[in-house]
This record gives C-alpha cells, structure tokens and sequence, in this order.
C-alpha cells in the first residue's frame, strides 16, 4: 500500500492551495462525496500537520500523506494522484 503522486499533480496542488516546498498535504477519508473504493466515502485533501502518517510520498517538496486511522479506505491497495490536464483537475485513483 502505497501513496503514487506524479510531479504534475503535486504542480497543481501547488498552483491550487498556494503550497510551497515543506508543506504537506493531508489525504483525509470524509463522509458523503463519490468515492468508488467505500459506498458513501470519499477523499479530500487539506493543508495539515501529520500527527501519525501512515503513508506518505514527498513530490516538489509537498508531503502528500494519510493518517495512519485512514488506511482501512484503501483496501490494502496503492492511491494514485494523476493529473487530466484536459479538464486541469486531479483525480484520484485506487487500484
């Protein structure tokens, strides 16, 4: 189980939420959305200090990470952050 973010998408995080180089991105499960992994479950992100990160990958100097409680929305499965520079969003995918 792992967190995957291409160098794009960390570029766009950084562009979005005016990120800079030793910051970090907390991966957060929350209630409703359209998460496909946990019917009624999604992921967001925000601005955060890690308390206790069970994953975490550093791209463009941006720790992207989940807390530790977190992980059980994985399934014991990788999360990729992918940029679709056709409609300049993120999307994040499971598998």
């Amino acid at each position: 189980m792992r967190i995957v973010v291409e160098q794009s998408a960390a570029r766009w995080y950084m562009r979005e939420l005016d990120l800079t180089s030793g910051d970090h991105l907390r991966i957060f499960v929350r209630l409703g959305g359209s998460g496909s992994v946990q019917p009624g479950f999604s992921l967001g992100v925000m601005k955060d200090t890690p308390r206790n990160p069970g994953l975490h990958q550093v791209v463009e100097g941006i720790t992207f990470y989940m807390e530790e409680d977190n992980l059980w929305y994985l399934e014991e499965k990788d999360l990729y952050l992918r940029f679709n520079d056709h409609e300049d969003d993120i999307l994040m995918e499971i598998g």
